[in-house]
Order: C-alpha cells, then sequence, then structure tokens
C-alpha cells in the first residue's frame, strides 16, 4: 500500500500538480452538489422521502449549532453543514474498493482545518470587531496572551491530527486484513470503519462549531425567547 504522505500527481493543470486525493475530493464536492441540487428542485409543503430526509438532516445541523453556540444557526448552517457531509462522505469514499478516502491524506486534513482558522477568525472579527477579538487573547489576563496565540495553531494542528490518524489507520488496517484474509473477514472491519468515519465527521464538525462559537463570543438562543 502507498504511503499517504507520498503522493504521486496523475496530471497537471499548468503547473499545479493534480493528485489521487485531489480528484477524490472534486468528486465528493460534484457529489454533494449534485445530490442537493436534486434533493431541493421541488420543494413542497407536503415533503416526499427525500425532502423529509434532507430536512431532518438539516434540523439536526441546525439543532447541534444553535445548542453549542446560543445563536441563530442560520449564519453558519453553510460552513458547518458543509464540512460535516464533506469530511462524511470522504471518510465512507474507502470503502469504494480501490479508492483512498482524500481524509487519509495529510493535505486535505491541512485544508479543512484552515478553513476552520480562518472562519474563527472572521467570525470573531465579525461580532466583536477588530479590537473585541484582540481583547480576548488578554482574557482572563494579559499574561495570557502567548498562550492563546499558541492555542490558536494547536488546535488547528489537533484538528488535522486527529482527522488524519483515524482516518489513515483506518485505512491501513483494512487494507492489511484484506490483502492476508481475503474478501469476507474484512466486512466486520468494513463496518466499523464506516462508523468510525461518522464519529470523526461529527467531532470535526463538532469542534469547528467549538471554534467560532468560542471567537464570536456568547449569543442569543432564539428558541429560548418568550413567546410574544
Amino acid at each position: 500500500m502507498k504511503s499517504p504522505l507520498t503522493l504521486e500527481p496523475m496530471f497537471h493543470i499548468g503547473a499545479a500538480p493534480i493528485t489521487e486525493p485531489v480528484i477524490v475530493a472534486w468528486a465528493v464536492m460534484a457529489l454533494i452538489g449534485g445530490a442537493a441540487a436534486l434533493a431541493t428542485r421541488r420543494l413542497a409543503l407536503a415533503p416526499t422521502r427525500t425532502q423529509a430526509a434532507v430536512e431532518i438532516l438539516v434540523s439536526a445541523i441546525d439543532e447541534q449549532i444553535r445548542g453549542t453556540m446560543q445563536r441563530d444557526p442560520a449564519p453558519f448552517r453553510a460552513l458547518i453543514g458543509s464540512i460535516f457531509l464533506f469530511t462524511l462522505i470522504s471518510n465512507w469514499s474507502s470503502l469504494v474498493p480501490g479508492v483512498e478516502p482524500p481524509t487519509a491524506h495529510i493535505e486535505t486534513d491541512a485544508a479543512m482545518a484552515l478553513i476552520v482558522f480562518v472562519a474563527t477568525i472572521a467570525w470573531g472579527v465579525r461580532s466583536r470587531g477588530l479590537g473585541g477579538y484582540l481583547k480576548t487573547f488578554a482574557e482572563p489576563s494579559w499574561v495570557m496572551i502567548p498562550l492563546n496565540v499558541v492555542e490558536q495553531f494547536t488546535r488547528t494542528f489537533s484538528l488535522i491530527v486527529r482527522l488524519f490518524g483515524n482516518v489513515m489507520s483506518g485505512v491501513f488496517v483494512i487494507g492489511i486484513v484484506l490483502t492476508l484474509a481475503g474478501l469476507i473477514v474484512p466486512i466486520p472491519l468494513m463496518a466499523l470503519d464506516l462508523l468510525t468515519g461518522t464519529v470523526q465527521a461529527y467531532i470535526f464538525a463538532v469542534l469547528a462549531t467549538v471554534f467560532i462559537a468560542s471567537a464570536a463570543g456568547e449569543g442569543r438562543n432564539p428558541s429560548a425567547d418568550p413567546a410574544p
């Protein structure tokens, strides 16, 4: 099996090398975009099974955001939902024969963590103002400024390492067992990998929500407002 740290370009677009994880990531994004377009093109008051399933998924994401951030989930739904779905389907792509999930490659995980890092800063500045956001690094005391700055980078690094380590290890274990035992024995491991991929996608999305909520500050939970 190829090392996840060794990437050979399949072709080039100009000077940019295009590797297998990039192609699989593009396929995952196309799948999500296509499925979203098909599921939402004929919305109705009496939902079909597909529309009902999508509404349940969106409601679950909204409830997770609302419970974590104590804010209206609408501004954060697209980002957090996209992170969760992309991570989930990328992890599950390991079940397709001959496909290595892009999340088993550190470059993909680093790109996703960078998105969370930038979103955290952007929402912090948007919610508090530049001065207010910078003041958070001096909480609870100015002595904590170096540690708070380092924390911004270490927690981003932890996102990369957690997702990369868990997905890569699952791919390695299934590949080794498949080589030694044939097609039947790895089936339980593949089911476990399916569960692990779901858990890792959930953890990544929740941590992204927590980091953004921490930068944006406390909000107001619309569900807690008294009825007019």
